[in-house]
């Protein structure tokens, strides 16, 4: 009877480890993988220079309308918290919420609004090349 016991509590245990080691684990989730931009146009390719990677963690008051802008180089981000529209000349919209990802239209013109009542925070990641803007204001 010990030995069931003894063979129970040492299965459980063993059981008890792989849980815990399953809950420490280095977990990937791919946020975005694609080719395209949010309006289904092709990236372009990229510019010929020096790489340069901007990294931007942008804060958007509720009710704030940006300008009309246009960015000249690839860009992606991930919007952390509240809600944001983005929104093309052509009157093309993408809506966000906290944890969506962006991969940004490349020389579109467009602006970003936070109709929200909390801040929207997003962090945002631009593959330039070195002495060239990344945002453009029309």
């Amino acid at each position: 009877m010990k030995k069931i016991f003894y063979s129970i509590c040492l299965v459980l245990f063993l059981a008890g480890l792989g849980w815990t080691q399953e809950e420490n684990a280095v977990k990937t989730d791919v946020l975005a993988k694609t080719s395209i931009s949010w309006d289904g146009m092709d990236l372009p390719e990229y510019a010929k220079g020096k790489p340069e990677i901007t990294i931007l963690k942008i804060k958007i008051p509720p009710k704030t309308k940006l300008p009309l802008h246009k960015h000249p180089v690839i860009n992606a981000g991930v919007l952390l918290k509240g809600t944001l529209t983005v929104v093309t000349e052509k009157n093309e919209k993408l809506q966000l919420k906290a944890g969506d990802s962006i991969i940004e239209v490349v020389n579109k013109w467009h602006y970003g609004i936070n109709e929200g009542n909390e801040f929207a925070e997003i962090i945002v990641f631009y593959a330039g090349v070195q002495g060239s803007a990344i945002t453009v204001k029309k």
